[in-house]
């Protein structure tokens, strides 16, 4: 088949690296893939390199500081870069790439809230102008059945264990120790995602304030971030949260591809407390490098992680169960961890991709691309 999949960035957010290890199961099962992302000017490309088996099409877009006007000359981008009637299936990862290619295969990783107009238009039309529906997590494809009456198919999302398995092994041992020279020898509590309001970033850091009362030589250490959004407001509350508390954060912003399994791996205690997630792939990347994961008791979260994980509803819940990670011995819900995260292979996400591509293409002939407003 010819599969064109369409990400609205070249930055390591989950969506782009689902997006790009998606790519690379469907090539190596013998598919003709080409990936379109969106870059914003810098120049850089893709955070990391594809097999030469897929094809990659970057599409500049300018930049701008209104976050309308930038999501909208990101879908003109899009909607002007791919030819739809060159593939058999148009497949887009995003909200974005959906209102560029209103026709396509949508894959929805969780559902937003916007309150500008121009945004929920673009967020309302993302979900009902695609002539199909992927999900990566049966909560997720419960919203969309409630909020738009559209059944979705659930593939969940594949891991790359073995990375972080590595990682975490001898061969990985250096890696770790250059990390902990940088971060320091204190229990570190790792997240990756950056800071920003579904990341539930102020509540992390009030629950490690909680943790630094048994263990106060305990750090929390932040990874990621690059986003669309602008989260500066949330940010200078987030720095004065932590300095009103006196929790020691190292925030790394986006780590190169290549380092992030030893770091994770290097981790004592790995946190996602979003507050919305469509199935949590940087908590699976952990569970595969043998780390105690904490996450927000939410349907998505308990769905994928349930008997693998610790849970909280509050700050003094994480806070608990941060602390309860630590004193966990290496074996039980570590090695459960472990051997869920090797079952969610790309392979096997690839393979039900295919199926759910060829049953659509044997019922509803190519959709010609429509204009984005």
């Amino acid at each position: 088949m010819r599969i064109a999949l369409v990400t609205y960035s070249t930055r390591p957010r989950g969506s782009v690296v689902h997006t790009l290890a998606l790519a690379e199961a469907l090539a190596e099962l013998g598919e003709e893939v080409t990936v379109y992302a969106l870059e914003r000017g810098d120049g850089e490309g893709l955070f990391r390199a594809v097999t030469p088996e897929v094809n990659v099409e970057v599409v500049p877009v300018r930049r701008s500081e209104d976050l309308e006007e930038r999501v909208l000359r990101s879908i003109a981008a899009l909607s002007a870069a791919v030819d739809v009637e060159a593939y058999d299936i148009v497949h887009a990862q995003d909200c974005i790439g959906a209102n560029a290619v209103p026709g396509c295969v949508r894959t929805v990783h969780h559902l937003d809230h916007f309150t500008s107009p121009a945004l929920v238009r673009c967020h309302d039309r993302a979900i009902v102008g695609p002539r199909s529906h992927v999900c990566v997590s049966k909560g997720v494809a419960a919203e969309l059945r409630a909020g738009w009456d559209i059944d979705a198919r659930v593939i969940p999302n594949g891991v790359h264990a073995g990375r972080f398995e590595a990682a975490a092994g001898p061969d990985g041992a250096e890696d770790r120790a250059t990390w902990r020279r940088q971060l320091g020898h204190g229990p570190l509590v790792l997240t990756v995602g950056g800071i920003e309001p579904r990341k539930g970033s102020i509540e992390l850091l009030e629950a490690v304030a909680r943790l630094r009362k048994r263990r106060p030589d305990a750090r929390l250490v932040v990874a990621g971030g690059e986003t669309l959004f602008d989260y500066r407001d949330y940010r200078a509350v987030f720095d004065q949260r932590a300095a009103e508390l006196g929790v020691d954060v190292e925030v790394l912003g986006p780590v190169e591809h290549d380092a992030l399994p030893a770091l994770v791996a290097c981790a004592d205690v790995f946190a996602l407390p979003s507050v919305k997630e469509g199935f949590g792939l940087a908590a699976m990347e952990a569970l595969a490098a043998g780390v105690a994961v904490v996450l927000r008791d939410g349907p998505v979260l308990r769905e994928v992680f349930d008997g693998a994980a610790l849970f909280g509803e509050t700050s003094r819940d994480l806070g608990d169960r941060l602390l309860a990670a630590l004193g966990e011995p290496a074996a039980g819900r570590r090695e459960r961890g472990r051997a869920l995260a090797a079952s969610h292979t790309w392979e096997a996400a690839a393979r039900a991709h295919l199926d759910f591509y060829r049953g659509l293409s044997s019922r509803v002939a190519p959709v010609a691309m429509a204009t984005a407003e």
